[in-house]
């Protein structure tokens, strides 16, 4: 998540880039995480892989259909077998937002449809999973009933 801090006149302001439970923490709005873990096809360059993956998910934040996200690689093969060499998470407001960063991607059309392609076709053994910070904004507590 991007924070622009205004100080001032425009030299005195800066951004400062936070997590998502540090967003929820100042804001006391928690964010909904898309999890992706994969591998690379054999043959991809690790390096380029990132760098399309890093065009694609910035135009996704340029025109707001995306808060933050966070690309990190297994550390010395530890992880269980299951997991994939690469796990991608893509933080987003609401479900709102990650419906219009799907509806834009779903359209098809360039550029993100070459962002997308760029990237899509270079993973394999491609998984997901949808998070939410947790206890939700809107938890009560006391009238539960499980």
């Amino acid at each position: 998540m991007l924070i622009v801090i205004d100080n001032g006149p425009f030299e005195n302001r800066f951004d400062v880039t936070i997590s998502s439970s540090q967003y929820a923490s100042i804001t006391g709005k928690n964010m909904d995480i898309y999890h992706i873990w994969c591998n690379l096809k054999s043959g991809v360059s690790d390096l380029e892989f990132v760098e399309h993956l890093r065009e694609y998910c910035d135009r996704l934040k340029q025109s707001k259909r995306l808060c933050n996200f966070r690309i990190t690689r297994c550390k010395l093969g530890f992880r269980p077998e299951q997991l994939r060499e690469f796990h991608i998470m893509l933080e987003f407001n609401d479900l709102t937002q990650l419906q219009e960063a799907f509806d834009e991607v779903a359209s098809r059309t360039d550029p993100m449809e070459s962002l997308h392609h760029a990237v899509n076709g270079k993973v394999d053994d491609v998984f997901f999973a949808l998070y939410r910070d947790f206890p939700d904004g809107v938890r009560e507590v006391g009238q539960e009933r499980f």
